[in-house]
């Protein structure tokens, strides 16, 4: 049984991830599990999710997996929550739908989440391309 649609396509804030999330080299979306995801060998970005000891929803946010020295610092953030089912492998959701969003700081967290999880070639094309 395949899982209902748990986004809105007309979404301006899906939308934005979309734009920050696929110039990166090899990157491409897929809907999985009923959600965006974005991926290039494996998964570096989800939009939507659930807080794993609650079940709260949040469906306009942005779930990354951040390099393990940063995991802290950021799940310290009153906007972030640690996601169902990711949560245990290091993932951190933030809550994008709140009128403070920081788009450059969503931008460094695809950024690193990109280098975290891509193949070591599409991370030197990311480099030579900023380089």
């Amino acid at each position: 049984m395949p899982h209902p649609v748990m986004f809105d396509e007309s979404d301006p804030l899906l939308a934005r991830v979309r734009g920050l999330a696929l110039p990166f080299p090899g990157a491409a979306e897929k809907i999985s599990h009923g959600r965006p995801f974005f991926y290039t060998k494996t998964a570096f970005a989800v939009y939507g999710g659930s807080v794993k000891a609650t079940g709260a929803q949040f469906p306009r946010s942005l779930l990354v997996k951040p390099d393990t020295a940063e995991h802290d610092a950021l799940l310290g953030q009153r906007h972030t929550f640690t996601p169902a089912y990711l949560g245990p492998s290091g993932w951190i959701g933030f809550d994008l739908d709140r009128a403070d969003v920081d788009w450059d700081e969503v931008a460094e967290l695809l950024d690193m989440s990109f280098r975290v999880t891509a193949p070591a070639r599409l991370v030197r094309e990311l480099d030579g391309r900023v380089g």
